[in-house]
């Protein structure tokens, strides 16, 4: 293959939407399976098994975390590009310097840095400092919209699934089934994600699938407490 034709597909123009998918996946399999472990632990019935855990899907969908979290995230960007901005048009100067010495410690001479200082900032001196000196790029910058969709979808997806291993089997096996399940599905969706991110595959599933099941030792526990000071 020639250098001409050759193109790299990064992983890094995923991050947008891919932790957002894998947080909402991730939270939806986990926080339901904990919630209906912990409710059948606690010695309840499979319809109030069923109730509490639908009631755990939609209300984790319909959630704006997300939306909140990153909208924060695209605040902070929105006023450290007004700020810099500002000190564009007011000390150009000063500026054009602080992204000379940037290049300077990344390995250039003074000089070169100078010249490729000079250049970028009459192109587009915002989006230079925006990139070089603030770390914001149009791969990387927060999307609360997309992000709020996408968590939203996937922690549904994701929350189905110990609910219809709920369906299926019966009152007595509703807590050990739905763990099981639950760990399975957790260490192919930590697998996934890490695959989709570039990362290694093992390490993403084992890391995800030791903090669900941590999460589900924890709610059985308090269910099964409570159950027994009721009963």
């Amino acid at each position: 293959m020639s250098r001409l034709s050759h193109s790299e597909i990064h992983m890094v123009h995923r991050i947008g939407w891919l932790r957002a998918a894998v947080l909402g996946a991730n939270d939806g399999l986990v926080s339901t399976a904990s919630l209906v472990v912990g409710v059948a632990a606690a010695g309840s019935g499979k319809p109030e098994v069923m109730i509490a855990g639908l009631a755990g899907l939609m209300a984790g969908a319909m959630s704006a975390g997300e939306y909140v979290s990153v909208s924060s995230q695209t605040d902070a960007e929105q006023a450290d590009l007004a700020r810099e901005s500002r000190e564009l048009e007011e000390m150009p100067e000063a500026e054009l310097e602080e992204l000379t010495l940037i290049y300077v410690e990344r390995g250039l001479d003074r000089d070169l840095a100078k010249k490729v200082a000079v250049q970028l900032t009459e192109r587009d001196a915002l989006g230079s400092h925006a990139r070089d000196e603030l770390g914001i790029s149009e791969t990387v910058t927060a999307r609360p919209i997309q992000a709020a969709l996408v968590s939203a979808l996937t922690f549904a997806v994701g929350a189905v699934l110990p609910l219809i291993v709920v369906l299926l089997v019966s009152e007595a096996q509703i807590a050990s089934l739905v763990a099981g399940s639950t760990i399975l599905g957790l260490a192919v969706l930590g697998g996934l994600g890490a695959s989709a991110g570039g990362a290694g595959v093992v390490r993403g599933a084992a890391r995800v699938t030791l903090w669900g099941a941590l999460a589900m030792a924890a709610t059985a526990g308090v269910g099964a407490l409570f159950g027994v000071a009721v009963g």
